[in-house]
């Protein structure tokens, strides 16, 4: 008996209670919210619909959470490569069987329908994505303990053989948003490869001088035919002209956008009160689930969601250290960029910093596979104090 309890103590000191905290409120929060969207905008029962649909899905995600923390090091290793390329298979499978419905109100084919129940293939290959680089990373590094600039390159070469794929079938669904994303889990784990700085600044500063001519071009027609011979479409122009020029055509193109700061605005310094709205915003319990926190809880309400968020980053990147295993750490700083972009976006979208894209508010914003494939990162991160494994395949592997 005592055996036993001693076991199922030591099961509870490894689970990390912080970050399950952090999730746990977002999660509430994001219950609210859409408790309060729902209510102004659907029908009594529409409203008990969507927030059961929602707590299903966060049940779903507590059951992939406890999953994934069953993997260690070793054997989240092995499964890299298959999550990976079942990934892909999905990605490729959605361009023939994606939702009718879902297509011609957005115009991407990145959403699988199956008897009214919606999935987006794209949210769990998040994770896999990093996984796999996790693993490229740790090889690379392994052949090459001796860094050069040739070697460098080469691992350059390899993260972004392995991205191709990715982008190419995102470009084919027309889901450019998500594509964002997939490029800053790259970013942020080639910064953490022990890739030169020589390398990495000219890098930053040519995507940069890139991003700055690409908008640039945006503005003159002129810009705007060389844009379209290289993919850009007209509503990614239309995003564009409503996050310059907010107030331009708040009845059309801008009035998503415009209607969010209003409702944002609204909220003041303490907020409306709580299923107190007064500005009505399009799809506010997902994409714009923001402007309903902005306009209820006010500013106050809304730094203490961004501080959660930066309690959650902190506490992974505590786990991290903690556990002092390189292929941890690589996973750990993919899923972290991960979270850090969705609320960066998200937010700035929100009050009219950055361009709509559609991307959600982790663990907060209605909808299933982002919420799945945010919590499947949780998971990676829980499991390395469950875990807390400081090796490598049976050799010591610490990170600085």
């Amino acid at each position: 008996m005592d055996t036993r309890q001693n076991t199922d103590k030591d099961k509870e000191s490894r689970i990390d209670w912080g970050i399950i905290f952090c999730v746990l409120m977002l999660a509430l929060i994001g219950l609210a919210s859409i408790y309060v969207a729902a209510s102004h905008d659907s029908s009594a029962t529409s409203v008990t619909r969507q927030v059961a649909s929602q707590l299903v899905w966060y049940v779903i995600g507590i059951v992939a959470i406890v999953v994934i923390m069953q993997f260690d090091s070793e054997q989240l290793w092995k499964v890299a490569p298959v999550t990976y390329w079942l990934g892909i298979l999905l990605l490729a499978s959605v361009l023939i069987f994606y939702s009718r419905v879902y297509y011609l109100n957005t115009g991407a084919k990145s959403w699988f329908s199956l008897f009214g129940l919606t999935f987006q293939p794209s949210e769990v290959m998040k994770p896999a994505y990093i996984l796999m680089l996790g693993r490229v990373i740790v090889e690379h590094n392994d052949k090459y303990p001796l860094k050069t600039i040739r070697s460098d390159w080469l691992l350059i070469g390899k993260m972004i053989g392995w991205t191709i794929p990715v982008a190419v079938l995102l470009k084919l669904q027309n889901d450019f948003g998500t594509m964002l994303v997939f490029f800053a889990i790259l970013g942020g784990m080639l910064i953490v490869s022990g890739i030169t700085w020589k390398i990495i600044l000219p890098s930053v500063i040519t995507v940069f001088a890139l991003g700055g001519t690409a908008l640039a071009l945006v503005i003159p027609q002129s810009g705007r035919r060389i844009l379209e011979h290289i993919g850009f479409k007209a509503y990614q122009f239309n995003r564009v002209d409503t996050w310059l020029h907010p107030s331009a055509d708040t009845s059309n193109q801008g009035y998503q956008l415009w209607q969010s700061m209003k409702a944002i605005g609204s909220g003041g310094i303490f907020g409306t009160g709580f299923n107190q709205s007064h500005v009505y915003v399009p799809v506010r319990e997902s994409d714009m689930i923001f402007s309903v926190i902005g306009e209820n809880f006010g500013f106050i309400g809304s730094c203490v969601l961004i501080f959660l968020y930066f309690l959650l980053i902190y506490q992974m990147i505590k786990v991290t250290f903690e556990t002092r295993n390189v292929f941890y750490a690589y996973i750990s700083t993919g899923v972290i960029m991960m979270i850090l972009f969705h609320v960066f976006e998200n937010v700035g979208m929100s009050i009219g910093l950055l361009p709509l894209t559609g991307i959600p508010l982790p663990f907060v914003s209605a909808g299933g596979s982002a919420l799945i494939g945010n919590m499947i990162g949780i998971g990676l991160i829980m499991s390395m104090q469950y875990h807390n494994k400081s090796y490598m395949f049976g050799e010591d592997k610490e990170f600085s």
